[in-house]
């Protein structure tokens, strides 16, 4: 007997992998993470979307501040060695 919520059933862990899987898909997963933060058809799956989505808005700025970084280190790097 599957337990329900108000707005739908709740996700198995196979539909969590799933949509893990559909989720890192370039172009079509990054489309349907952003219907699936919207739609109220399924709360467990809006939530996991959005929880989905706030992880590739970390990743992002993880990567801006490497790239940041890296360049500084960079630029101080090749400043040291004009300078020797």
């Amino acid at each position: 007997m599957e337990e329900q919520n108000g707005n739908g059933d709740l996700l198995s862990p196979w539909a969590y992998f799933g949509y893990n899987i559909l989720f890192n898909i370039p172009i079509v997963g990054f489309i349907l993470l952003i219907i699936f933060s919207f739609d109220n058809s399924n709360t467990n799956r809006r939530n996991y979307a959005r929880s989905f989505f706030c992880i590739y808005g970390l990743v992002i700025i993880i990567i801006i501040i490497l790239l940041i970084c890296g360049i500084s280190f960079d630029t101080i790097s090749n400043t040291i060695s004009q300078n020797m």
